[in-house]
């Protein structure tokens, strides 16, 4: 009985979302599926007893739907990424690419970025950051961890110091456009990351760049 009581309530909360789903587009869809999801937990768990294992494939289910509720909207905040960078991508100066199921990895060379041993961002990309900043803010439950990479060019203490002092600034720009601190966090890989020869210009402007990488948040 207790356990057909928490299915029926389940099935009238559900209901409930159901009947409003016109009115609703995606990103809040996602968000009510989420309550839903721990309002029935919180529901299973007055219901059963504390020694009812039944009530742990109850939590695993309540579980899963929260999980699979967060993936979705990673799945948009993807989708997002991709559409406005949509110029940016076809001018080859951003990549956005999926590298795991909770990992985004949004690829910026430093040529558009700074100049030559520099790491003040360039007036021409504010409109890109206004774009990643909308949509980090948008998608308040990821958080971000932006990497500085460089050529071999020079020592490697001073490549060190440059790649982070540039995936600095690029977190500094993304608070003033109203991203939290709390979710971004910045780190210099210096020339220890290379993704291709350093032997060639070609090589050596590939390595030359900032990565931000975007997960769901815990």
């Amino acid at each position: 009985m207790r356990v057909l009581l928490v299915v029926l309530l389940s099935a009238a909360l559900l209901a409930g979302c159901a009947g409003s789903e016109e009115r609703l587009g995606t990103y809040d869809k996602t968000v009510i599926g989420a309550a839903t999801g721990a309002v029935l937990g919180g529901v299973a768990g007055a219901v059963l007893d504390k020694k009812d294992r039944r009530g742990v494939p109850i939590g695993a289910a309540v579980g899963a739907a929260v999980g699979g509720g967060i993936g979705y909207l990673f799945d948009r905040q993807e989708e997002e990424f991709k559409t406005v960078l949509a110029r940016e991508q076809e001018a080859g100066r951003v990549e956005v690419e999926r590298v795991r199921d909770d990992l985004l990895k949004i690829t910026m060379q430093n040529e558009v970025l700074f100049d030559f041993a520099k790491a003040d961002i360039k007036p021409a990309f504010a409109p890109t950051l206004d774009k990643l900043a909308g949509v980090l803010v948008k998608y308040d439950r990821s958080v971000a961890t932006v990497v500085g990479h460089t050529d071999s060019i020079g020592s490697e203490a001073y490549n060190q110091a440059l790649s982070l002092r540039r995936a600095e600034a690029v977190v500094d720009a993304l608070v003033a456009r109203g991203v939290p601190a709390a979710r971004l966090s910045a780190a210099g890989r210096g020339e220890s990351e290379p993704r291709a020869d350093n032997a060639t210009e070609a090589g050596r402007q590939l390595n030359r760049r900032v990565e931000i990488f975007v997960s769901p948040q815990a």
